[in-house]
């Protein structure tokens, strides 16, 4: 009759070394949960949180973005119309004031779940690209390599594509981007620091990744796309006359020597009366080339 009893009390006491187990185990999780987040936030992706109106309409203040930050490391550089954010480069940022982050901001801004407010970082839209040159006269349009950028689809409402602020033309250095805003008549980009290092332009460097979505609001999810205007293959005219370039100046002295060996077999098939057939083969391919 105690047996029953027995495996019962057995049932329990192993119930309760279970339960012990779980609470045991729950710190463990809790620390590979951040570890991972860490981790995540590190090498792939990071939420900012937009702070002004410079990319309006585009980005409203209080909009939370996700940032690719894993393509960098694998040498990808930022492309025209994209958005990314990136450190300052020195001096963009000197008068805006860093908020005192309170300990909850700092643990979930460490683990990549808030964005941090010690980082001076900024958000912008890559226009031009190292290798290209930039400008912009009067009311616009923006130029790239001599290319007009259609830029409505995302301009800010009534803003004129310079932002009367007119610049260029700017060769942008090997390395480096030209970046402006959306809401051209508020944001303090590329043409407002022509007289700091890189003449205005950001290392791609300082390059933190590209905002590839809004994730906050939830009403406010949205991919954010290259816009069309930057697929134009003009915009590449510069970068694709350089091989054709090499390609003829290397095709220059073998034509001019195939033109001189020409004269040659000429004149050798005229002194001999039996390669008559074999000059004018040559002379046939000549024509062709």
């Amino acid at each position: 009759m105690g047996r029953p009893w027995d495996e019962e009390a057995s049932g329990s006491v192993k119930k309760a070394k279970k339960q012990r187990g779980f609470w045991k185990e729950l710190p463990i999780l809790i620390g590979i949960a951040l570890l991972l987040a860490l981790l995540i936030k590190t090498f792939l992706v990071q939420a900012f949180s937009i702070p002004s109106d410079s990319m309006q309409d585009t980005l409203q203040r209080g909009d939370r973005v996700l940032v690719d930050k894993l393509t960098p490391w694998f040498g990808s550089e930022p492309q025209r119309g994209e958005v990314v954010v990136f450190h300052d480069p020195g001096g963009w940022l000197n008068e805006t004031p860093t908020p005192e982050p309170n300990p909850v901001q700092k643990v979930l801004s460490s683990i990549g779940l808030m964005p941090s407010a010690e980082e001076k970082d900024l958000i912008k839209r890559v226009i031009a690209v190292g290798g290209d040159t930039v400008e912009c006269h009067g009311t616009g349009p923006v130029k790239v390599n001599g290319k007009a950028l259609k830029e409505d689809s995302y301009l800010f409402p009534g803003n004129t594509p310079c932002g009367d602020k007119p610049f260029g033309p700017i060769k942008v250095p090997k390395g480096r981007i030209w970046v402006m805003g959306d809401h051209r008549q508020k944001s303090q980009d590329s043409r407002y620091h022509m007289n700091l290092k890189g003449n205005g332009t950001v290392e791609t460097k300082q390059v933190v990744g590209r905002a590839f979505t809004i994730a906050w609001p939830i009403n406010r999810w949205s991919w954010l796309p290259v816009p069309d205007t930057f697929d134009q293959p003009a915009l590449n005219t510069a970068v694709a006359a350089t091989p054709a370039a090499l390609g003829l100046a290397g095709a220059v002295p073998i034509a001019v020597r195939r033109r001189r060996r020409g004269p040659r077999q000429t004149a050798e098939d005229t002194a001999s009366p039996a390669s008559p057939a074999r000059g004018s083969g040559l002379d046939a391919r000549d024509d062709e080339l």
